[in-house]
């Protein structure tokens, strides 16, 4: 059990950080071996515009969760928090519903990051949009 949980757009930040790097670092590696492979695998041009398309989707939702002002949303992150710290606790108790409590518990961090959506928005959204160009440079 986790004493402090990283919420779901914390999680999302740093992998998103994690990919940007690997990007940055290997992009003029990658970018011929990809010219290369679509001869032998034409597909990776659909794999790498459906990848875009996803990341994309991902910075709308991102971007519209942070525009969207929720009053007593903190409170809400409050609750939601303390039911997380609840149901893990009680996990012992209840063995046979671990899957539903798993899933209350996958809600729970979403609700818990909303709060930091809108200051995490700025950073996310970089690297989204570096990731996006990196995918892009690969795809030409």
């Amino acid at each position: 059990m986790a004493t402090t949980p990283a919420t779901l757009f914390d999680d999302l930040k740093k992998a998103l950080a994690d990919f940007k790097k690997f990007l940055d670092d290997n992009v003029g590696t990658i970018k011929p071996a990809i010219i290369a492979l679509r001869s032998i695998v034409p597909q990776i041009t659909d794999l790498l515009t459906k990848l875009i398309d996803l990341i994309t989707k991902i910075k709308a939702e991102v971007d519209k969760l942070a525009a969207t002002p929720i009053p007593g949303i903190e409170k809400v992150a409050t609750l939601t928090s303390g039911i997380k710290t609840l149901l893990q606790t009680a996990e012992g108790l209840l063995p046979d519903e671990k899957p539903a409590i798993d899933e209350v518990l996958k809600v729970t961090d979403v609700i818990t990051g909303l709060p930091s959506v809108a200051q995490l928005q700025a950073e996310i959204d970089a690297l989204l949009d570096a990731i996006i160009a990196h995918l892009n440079n690969l795809n030409s």
